[in-house]
């Protein structure tokens, strides 16, 4: 169990019904924040929002497809009416896409991971922040990248492009809102333990230890690894802290 204290607070996550987007939504609840958990996954979402308040925290769920601008304003919508503000806004849904070269890369297939990576991102961060402008307390917004946005990705060049995008928001928004009461940042993992990542592994196992021995921990992340972060990234002990791209990667990108 974590330490940090978010009584009234009010966190906004998408991608919440799994991995390190469902990790977040419990570490929050269990920090005593409302929760809204965000996801195109209606039945994990309310299983994840179920399992909050089996164990006495409060949170909701709002359905929303983070590529389309108006589901993502109907959300925070949904989110101001329940709780009446927003302090976390953490914008985490996110798609790999196809591993295959750019020559061989189907035009649908990039259109889908930028929208979903890229314009998601914006979306959630426009909304977020026109309500964070409107509170006196501002707020805290944290956007997952990856190390792919740090460093090139073999036959993963459109994922990598993208999670360089959401860097580039991260850190110029963060100038744009430092002096507002309003911190910006970023959390870049390496590959994390998730039911998505052990479906991608399944029928290649030997290729998983391959990857994992290019890590210089020789272990994958798991998601509370990456949660502790972003817990710390929202509270106090980082009021100094903006514009920033935490790597938690094992070591990885330090060579």
């Amino acid at each position: 169990m974590l330490t940090y204290q978010f009584s009234d607070k009010v966190a906004f996550i998408t991608g919440a019904s799994s991995g390190i987007g469902r990790e977040t939504a419990l570490q929050f609840a269990a920090a005593k924040a409302n929760v809204v958990v965000s996801d195109i996954n209606e039945k994990d979402g309310l299983a994840v929002v179920e399992e909050i308040k089996k164990n006495g925290g409060e949170a909701i769920f709002v359905q929303t497809n983070v590529a389309d601008y108006e589901q993502v304003k109907s959300a925070i919508e949904q989110t101001l009416a329940t709780y009446g503000r927003l302090d976390f806004g953490i914008n985490n849904a996110g798609i790999g896409g196809p591993f295959t070269r750019i020559s061989d890369y189907q035009l649908a297939d990039y259109q889908q991971v930028m929208k979903i990576n890229v314009d998601g991102v914006f979306y959630c961060m426009q909304w977020q922040l026109q309500q964070m402008l409107k509170q006196e307390s501002g707020g805290v917004i944290i956007n997952t990248s990856s190390i792919a946005g740090l460093r090139g990705l073999k036959n993963s060049s459109v994922y990598s492009a993208s999670k360089h995008a959401v860097l580039g928001l991260t850190k110029s928004a963060a100038l744009e809102y430092a002096s507002k009461n309003i911190r910006i940042n970023a959390i870049c993992p390496v590959f994390t333990r998730t039911p998505l990542f052990d479906q991608m592994f399944a029928l290649d196992p030997s290729y998983e230890e391959r990857l994992k021995n290019n890590i210089p921990m020789k272990r994958y992340g798991q998601p509370i690894d990456i949660v502790k972060t972003i817990l710390w990234l929202c509270s106090d002990d980082a009021s100094f802290v903006t514009g920033q791209a935490y790597a938690l990667d094992g070591g990885m990108t330090a060579g």
